[in-house]
């Protein structure tokens, strides 16, 4: 009787249990603290210690929270808490900001030779380039990207002489990964996942589901990586196309690699440990493909790291994104970073579309497998408003249909390679990609994994139509290999992303553009051209386009310009990239935009096209300071905290602030009326060319401003001067707020044109 008993209140206990509320579980995710670096207290060895019981003093959190502590690149800790436990540290007097971590995501061997650069150094030709040899071999690149394959050729460190001194760096081990492998080429690898594994579900300290260390799984690390600085490798190509010899901007200089970017993005918590560890081990240019839309400066990762780089004469270069042509599309627009937008080469991977109305039209293809044979196939176009078999989208398209035929899809939402995969597992035999409005005349070529041709609209709206309305439509499409030369070129690409800059409106950008559209460099061989999983194929070069390209040539050339006057700040390397830029074509044409075919305007393509050799001696450079930079942040009516969490110092009061942001000392102006007609900026040029120099101003400006430019000429005595200038500019009647119109204040004389655009928009 007694164990019945026992067994009666043992199932009522249990049951009572069950009708209890379970406690809600909140899910912890990682936060980035801003600490107020100087508040701690001396009863603290180190600025960890502090953090840890900053930490401990909440309910649930233990020192093992941090993920990581920071004390170069921002001040402060990156943190695994739940919601309760932020607010509680943000209520803390040393917390400036507590916030969730933004995710990142990527901005996915002509170039040299189309730069101007000397085929085989990677140096400017007509120059001393054994001077400038022995210079670069100190210069350090760090790219914060998915890794490096340093098995690659492009990493061979032949004829390097020794690492310098000064170097901090290391090479991490991995199961994947010896630190033999680096060598003084390759002279760092890193990686950083804490950020990524607690975003993937789970506490940082489980076992991961990607192998943490550098090397790149992913292709896009290496690319960027060998674009910036890779050594030269004679009989390169993707499988078969753009052949020849393939080599970095500098190859000469050192890569030092950080892993940044994982399957499911780029972390900030990693990203700003990265940029801290690579101040720390001595990089001179960081090169950052990736970004996250428009932000605040001090709630961007990217921006604060980089403000602590160019204070220790780091030069930094970001992508400027790929969500172009829309307005206002940037990212990575901080004055301190040079944002990079991308324009085309004059090489081209040509493919034509043969119709059965006898049409022939051109397109352009990277497809490298059997051809299709001369004879027509059935030609397919789904448009059924209730589908997304237009897109082809995964799942959307009916074998029955498209067996055995060419099918049309519309540019789009998926990958262009999916596309061609989606076709040829519903058992097509080809696909045409056609450009919709979005796309405009923009073609990029793609390593398919069946034979297809990627066409404009206009082409494509014309294959569209004959598909719909001709009763047995039918196509042949063929290759044509590559093809030099390519008339215009450079043309602004429709993805890159396009001003006005959201974040500070008076500061134009991107900065330029640079080569970033159909760019053969290194990859890794744990992924095929395409990157899908379906693709097997290994190839140790590939062909990709995206301002993810085009800033690591900017890398590069920094690197070059920083061997070549090692006395120049990241401003004067930036400014002297930016008044030498070109903004005409091969045909001498003002540049064009792939997006609509018309002109181009310094939202899109900024100062213009980069010319290496024209910044190698700018004549004059436009030189801005810390303190500068400072007054520009005091002038954006950001509390002194705020300020203070970007700058880092303590002492920062900004008893020194300008009447508005635009008159921060910058190579390009961005002239915003508002209630003010009248607009007044001073501008200060250095003398980097010879002694005795003499420049006169030359004005252009649209109908609806004038610009009056105080005093006309400018006379430099000595190398080193410095001279100041103002412009007035006066709106003289309102014009159309969503139109930008554009100018330029040019100051030249015979050896020199120091050019500075200028866009004008009315709030």
């Amino acid at each position: 009787m007694g164990s019945s008993m026992a067994r009666l209140w043992f199932c009522l206990a249990a049951l009572l249990l069950l009708l209890l509320p379970c406690p809600t579980v909140i899910a912890k995710q990682t936060y980035i603290v801003h600490m107020k670096h100087n508040d701690k207290p001396l009863s603290y060895a180190t600025h960890h210690d502090w953090y840890s019981a900053q930490l401990q003093s909440l309910s649930s959190s233990t020192s093992d929270s941090i993920l990581y502590s920071y004390t170069t690149a921002f001040h402060g800790f990156a943190a695994s808490l739940d919601p309760e436990e932020a607010e509680s540290l943000r209520q803390s007097d040393s917390v400036l900001d507590v916030y969730e971590e933004r995710v990142y995501t990527l901005h996915t061997t002509r170039t040299p030779e189309f730069l101007g650069l000397d085929r085989d150094t990677g140096l400017w030709e007509g120059h001393n380039n054994v001077d400038l040899s022995l210079a670069t071999h100190d210069v350090v690149i760090g790219v914060l990207d998915t890794g490096v394959w340093p098995e690659s050729k492009s990493f061979n460190d032949y004829g390097m002489p020794e690492i310098p001194a000064r170097w901090r760096g290391e090479c991490e081990k991995g199961t994947d990964f010896s630190p033999s492998l680096c060598n003084k080429k390759l002279i760092g690898a890193r990686s950083f996942s804490k950020g990524f594994h607690m975003a993937s579900g789970g506490s940082f300290l489980r076992k991961p589901k990607e192998v943490v260390s550098p090397r790149d799984q992913d292709g896009h690390g290496t690319h960027t990586a060998s674009t910036a600085a890779g050594s030269s490798v004679a009989n390169a190509s993707l499988l078969g196309y753009a052949s020849g010899t393939a080599r970095g901007m500098a190859t000469h200089a050192r890569v030092a690699v950080y892993k940044v970017c994982w399957s499911t993005g780029c972390f900030g918590a990693d990203i700003l440990a990265a940029l801290d560890r690579a101040i720390l081990d001595g990089v001179n240019v960081l090169s950052l493909s990736l970004g996250g839309g428009s932000a605040p400066y001090y709630r961007d990762t990217i921006a604060i790291g980089a403000f602590s780089a160019i204070q220790r004469g780091i030069f930094v270069s970001c992508s400027a994104g790929n969500s172009g042509p829309s307005k206002a599309s940037l990212a990575n627009v901080a004055p301190w970073i040079m944002t990079v937008g991308a324009g085309t080469l004059d090489r081209d991977f040509p493919a034509y579309t043969l119709l059965g109305n006898k049409k022939r039209f051109n397109g352009v293809s990277l497809y490298s497998g059997p051809g299709m044979g001369d004879k027509p196939v059935g030609l397919i176009y789904k448009n059924r408003n209730s589908s997304s078999s237009n897109m082809c989208l995964p799942g959307s398209l009916e074998p029955g249909e498209v067996r055995g035929k060419v099918v049309i899809c519309d540019r789009g939402i998926n990958a262009r390679v999916e596309k061609g995969a989606v076709v040829r597992d519903a058992g097509g035999i080809g696909m045409i990609l056609a450009n919709t409005a979005a796309s405009g005349e923009e073609l990029v070529a793609d390593s398919h994994l069946l034979p297809a041709v990627a066409v404009g609209r206009r082409f494509g709206d014309l294959i569209r139509q004959y598909a719909l309305s001709d009763p047995n439509p039918s196509a042949i499409l063929s290759f044509g290999g590559t093809v030099l030369n390519v008339r215009p070129s450079p043309v602004v690409a429709a993805f890159s992303s396009r001003g006005p800059n959201l974040v500070t409106p008076q500061i134009l950008k991107p900065d330029v553009i640079g080569p970033g559209v159909n760019i053969l460099a290194a990859w890794s061989e744990a992924i095929g051209p395409t990157g899908l999983e379906k693709d097997t194929r290994q190839t140790q070069f590939n062909i990709m386009s995206g301002t993810s390209m085009s800033c690591p040539h900017i890398s590069g050339l920094a690197a070059l310009l920083k061997s070549a006057h090692p006395d120049w700040s990241p401003s004067a390397i930036k400014s002297a990239l930016m008044t030498t830029a070109y903004t005409q074509d091969n045909t001498k044409s003002p540049l064009r935009d792939a997006a609509g075919g018309g002109f181009s305007n310094p939202w899109a393509h900024g100062s213009g096209h980069v010319d290496p050799q024209k910044a190698l001696s700018p004549g004059l450079v436009y030189d801005t300071s810390t303190e500068e930079y400072i007054a520009f942040l005091c002038s954006l009516d950001y509390s002194i905290e705020r300020v203070k969490s970007i700058v880092k110092r303590p002492n920062v009061t900004c008893s020194r602030r300008y009447s508005d942001p635009g008159a921060l000392n910058y190579p390009s102006f961005s002239v915003v009326f508002g209630r003010k007609r009248v607009v007044r900026y001073t501008r200060e040029l250095t003398n980097v060319g010879a002694a005795g120099s003499v420049y006169q101003v030359a004005v252009s400006a649209p109908s609806t401003v004038k610009v009056l430019v105080k005093p006309t000429r400018l006379l430099f005595k000595n190398v080193g001067d410095k001279q100041r200038y103002t412009v007035t500019f006066s709106a003289i009647q309102n014009a159309n707020r969503l139109t930008g119109w554009f100018g330029s204040i040019e100051w030249s004389n015979a050896q020199h044109q120091v050019k500075s655009p200028v866009a004008f928009s009315w709030m």
